[in-house]
């Protein structure tokens, strides 16, 4: 059986918000500056712009060779239960980037913090979501 739309238009956003925010963090928090320098926006606009063009052109691609864009029940329970999934973790990061604002100076560790958990967040909704297209839920 092969993929359906929305399982490739998932697999398209997952790997491109690894690409995107692995490039990120792996640029930016090895110094654990305490304040925002500008080549650490430029790097962050760079992520983001990365990550727009990777879905627009991924959608594309996938919509041009998959016409069938159409979604059912099951498509419509499987997004819910990956929200739900994702909702804890980003519940989680906010608890604990409030933490991290409360012991430590500045908005640098809190901001990414944040930003962390809600990338994860993201990436724990797609991938429950791929994980329950592949079980065949």
């Amino acid at each position: 059986m092969g993929l359906s739309f929305q399982e490739k238009s998932l697999w398209v956003m997952f790997v491109g918000l690894a690409a995107a925010f692995g490039f990120y963090f792996a640029t930016v928090l090895p110094p654990l500056a305490p304040n925002v320098m500008p080549e650490q926006v430029v790097t962050f606009v760079l992520a983001v712009a990365f990550l727009i063009v990777t879905q627009i052109v991924g959608n594309i691609v996938i919509a041009v060779v998959d016409r069938d864009t159409q979604t059912d029940e099951r498509d419509r329970l499987i997004a819910l239960v990956g929200s739900r999934n994702g909702g804890y973790v980003l519940a989680t990061g906010v608890f604990l980037a409030l933490c991290t604002a409360l012991l430590t100076n500045g908005n640098f560790l809190f901001m990414h913090v944040l930003l962390a958990f809600w990338v994860l967040a993201q990436l724990v909704e797609i991938g429950s979501r791929l994980y329950l297209y592949r079980r065949g839920v």
